[in-house]
């Protein structure tokens, strides 16, 4: 299918590479234009502005947060106001719940689609079409779109109409990566100071959980390979305030999520703001005195 695409990041340049090896026809749009030049040897068109990219009457977004997001729909010439009537707004990034719910009423109002679909997985799983992918929005669009979706995941699921459902899974899904990095963190911990490598720690308690969240995360904690960030954390931060805000909004208390914000808020202020957010082990083994 034709499709516009914009956010050509660490996430968004391998998923459109992947639509595009689907047989998709893209046209792509970023702000630095050589991520969207390195798609033409796959056939990319490169558009010249965001008004360009709506052209083909579906877009993709794949920005890093809620201000990115709004500014690229909401702004001068952008997505709400260069869609074409019946067009349909795909998005895939992680961003709030209210939001996500703010963007279906908009483009209903303007006579548009919109469907939800954040993805869970690191740059190595977008590179290799292996995310999980949760979709949320009216049932016609969501089918509309499912070809590009099953192009960049190993697995779709499908959570109704109420496009915030996904943005709410995705968030939720988040929060329990976050409390695993903390969990693992502070059981290497206690297992150094018992003289027990971190290494021989993640063997075995990895045969409990079988997890490639604990099995991915825990070795790079093992192997301190915090840079380059696969997520930094300060998107990580910015995820767990987007769980806390979906969570007061619901009246849903969540005292492990305000302690891993902590956590992370304190990396950031020690400078670790662009390491991976699996640096965190590295707060939890200083204040352990390793």
């Amino acid at each position: 299918m034709n499709a516009g695409f914009i956010g050509l990041g660490n996430m968004g340049q391998p998923i459109a590479r992947n639509m595009l090896k689907a047989g998709h026809d893209l046209v792509v749009f970023n702000r630095t234009r050589s991520r969207a030049q390195d798609l033409t040897s796959w056939n990319a068109r490169v558009a010249q502005s965001l008004a360009e990219a709506c052209a083909p009457g579906v877009v993709v977004t794949m920005l890093s947060d809620d201000h990115a997001v709004a500014e690229c729909v909401f702004g001068e010439n952008g997505i709400l106001s260069s869609l074409p009537d019946g067009g349909l707004h795909l998005s895939l990034s992680t961003i709030s719940v209210k939001l996500s719910q703010h963007l279906a009423e908009k483009h209903r109002q303007r006579r548009h689609s919109y469907v939800a679909s954040p993805v869970f997985g690191r740059p190595p799983a977008a590179e290799s079409a292996q995310l999980v992918v949760v979709a949320a929005g009216p049932q016609e669009a969501v089918e509309r779109v499912r070809p590009l979706l099953e192009a960049i995941g190993r697995k779709l699921f499908v959570l109704g109409e109420d496009a915030s459902r996904a943005n709410a899974l995705k968030l939720s899904g988040n929060f329990l990566i976050a409390s695993v990095l903390e969990a693992l963190s502070e059981a290497f911990a206690l297992a150094r100071k018992y003289g027990i490598e971190s290494a021989q720690a993640l063997e075995i308690l990895n045969t409990l959980f079988q997890s490639p969240v604990y099995e991915g995360y825990g070795r790079l904690m093992v192997e301190r390979r915090f840079e380059p960030a696969g997520f930094k954390m300060t998107l990580g931060l910015k995820d767990v305030r987007l769980v806390l805000a979906a969570a007061d909004a619901a009246s849903v208390p969540m005292p492990l999520a305000s302690l891993v914000h902590d956590q992370l808020l304190s990396g950031v202020g020690r400078g670790l703001g662009d390491a991976d957010w699996s640096a965190i082990s590295r707060l939890v083994a200083e204040n352990a005195g390793l």
